[in-house]
Parts: structure tokens; sequence; C-alpha cells
């Protein structure tokens, strides 16, 4: 069976495309009448023609004319955009559930079999709601082929949801700036056909055996992924906002900690205390208090995989 060519993106393209027409209209409408009264009397009134000042008695029925009309117009698109938003607001009961968790400067999307992706997998024509939380600034998740985008406050609940209507690939963005590299905070979501969806939830063959050196290195790399530790940190030696993983292990580091000047060689207990402490040791010359921690999120499994692959870029 062939991809339906006229299915939407989601399920609420065509009453966000309506209203913005109407939207746009009305204001199109109105720019172009109005400059045309406006040109109208740059000329009717113009100084050769009239040279002396023209007074126009007001006209109360006028006044009150176009003060109701141009109100009912806004009363009118404001209750055609409501009726298309609250539909929005309400996720159905059977949708399947995802966590989004944003932090600078990564989404990450959580399962309710445990799995996490920094993309965003999603059935096609199956209803999905999305769970908001923002664990250190204010984000939004803006999916712009979908139509959809809300606002991610910490410490307040909030959720999308949406319905894919066509198989592909699709950008997601945040929309609200949340620092330093912004920019960079972008992840896409892919829409597949049911039974492909249901074989990739299930799907273990990527878990890699913890006795494979090699596949530690992949299973590492898959990590820094996993949570976004890319948009900080980079594994070619490049500085970013914060240390690279390339020649890390092993080395000396002078950082600042309780306000001093120390020295520290990087090994295991040093990596974990990065991570889950990531405040208590900032490398000298980076800036304190843009890591969180990561405590309750990477385990003890994906900490050793962090370790492997970073033993690896000594090489």
């Amino acid at each position: 069976m062939g991809e339906n060519t006229t299915a939407k993106a989601s399920n609420f393209v065509d009453q966000v495309d309506a209203t913005f027409v109407l939207i746009f209209g009305v204001a199109l409408f109105f720019l172009i009448i109005i400059t045309i009264v406006m040109v109208y009397f740059i000329i009717r009134y113009r100084k050769s023609k009239s040279p002396e000042a023209t007074h126009i008695e007001g006209s109360t029925a006028l006044e009150i004319l176009w003060t109701v009309i141009p109100t009912i117009i806004v009363i009118l698109m404001f209750q055609y955009g409501w009726s298309g938003w609250r539909p929005q607001s309400k996720p159905p009961a059977e949708a399947f559930q995802i966590k989004s968790i944003a932090r600078m400067w990564s989404f990450v999307f959580q399962y309710e079999n445990g799995r996490m992706t920094d993309t965003l997998y999603v059935p096609v024509g199956k209803p999905v709601k999305i769970d908001l939380v923002a664990q250190d600034v204010i984000h939004s998740i803006y999916i712009p082929a979908f139509r959809i985008k809300k606002d991610m406050v910490p410490g307040k609940k909030g959720n999308i949801w949406f319905e894919a209507g066509k198989e592909g690939e699709y950008d997601v963005f945040c929309a609200e700036y949340c620092g330093l590299r912004h920019s960079y905070m972008k992840t896409s979501v892919v829409v597949l056909p049911k039974e492909k969806f249901d074989s990739w939830y299930v799907d273990t063959s990527l878990v890699v055996p913890p006795s494979a050196e090699a596949g530690k290195r992949l299973a590492g790399v898959a990590v820094t992924r996993k949570y976004g530790c890319n948009a900080c940190h980079t594994s070619d030696g490049s500085k970013l906002v914060g240390p690279s993983y390339k020649g890390l292990w092993g080395r000396t580091h002078l950082v600042i900690s309780n306000g001093e000047e120390r020295e520290v060689t990087v090994d295991s207990a040093y990596i974990r205390r990065s991570i889950y402490d990531p405040n208590a040791e900032v490398v000298k010359g980076y800036t304190t208090g843009l890591m969180l921690s990561y405590k309750d999120q990477v385990t003890e499994e994906e900490l050793g995989q962090l370790i492997e692959y970073f033993k690896s870029l000594n090489n």
C-alpha cells in the first residue's frame, strides 16, 4: 500500500493553517483599505489644492461604526483560534505516553518501557502525549511541521499531544532562548509505520555485552548522545562550553573547588563526581553552574561505558 500523499503531518495542521490564513487575510484587507484611504486623503487635501487647512466635522455614527465592527471581527478571530486551541489542550485518554526532558542544551525522550533516546520516535496514526519536563531554565518544544509548540517551565507540569498523519522525519527545535548554545538545541521526530515502531520499541539488538571493549566504546558514544553531552563537549579536542573528552583520561587538571585551586587526576572517581556533582570541581577556565547533576539519570552501567569511551580517546 502506497503512502497517502494527501495526509497532513499532524492532526492540527488544517486548523492552525486556517486560523493563520483568516487572521492574515483580515489584516491584509484592512491594510489595503487603510492605505487606499490614506493615499486618497494625501492627494485630495494636498497643499497645492487645499492651501487652507480643511476641518471635517466628526460623526458619532461613524465613530461607533469603526469601533463596533473591528471589535466584532477581533472577537470572531479569537473564537476561531480558541476553537482550534482547545483540542490541543486535551490529550485523548488512549494516547501513547512519552516524557520529554529538556536541559541546556538537548532534548531526551523517555518511553514507558524505560528506553531513552535523543530523537523522538512515534507511530503514524496514533495519538501521542508528551509530558514536558525542564530541568534548568525555560525551554520550549516546537515541531513546526506539526504546528505545535509549548513552553517547558522548571517545576511546572505540562504536556502536548498530536497524531502524526504522515511518515517521515521532522525537525524539533527549542523556541525559547535558553543560553549560550540555544541554537544547537534541536533534534528530530521520526514517524514510523505502526509495525516498524512496535519493532523499534521492543528492539534490544543495540544492547552491547559489557565485556566487549569495542562495544563499550560504541555504548559510550550512545550515552553522550542520549544525554545531550555533545552540546557542551567534543571528542576532537576542540573547546566548547566544557572540556573535550579527547586525551581526558589520566590527565591532571587544575580545578576550582570550594573557591580554592587544586590539582586532580582524571580517573573513575573524578568522572563519577563530574557527572553526579558537576559543580564541586570545575576545571579552571570554565564557568561554574552550567551543568546540572545527572545523578538520578546516568546509571552505573552507563557510567562504566562512558569511562571506557574516554579511555579509548587517549589512543
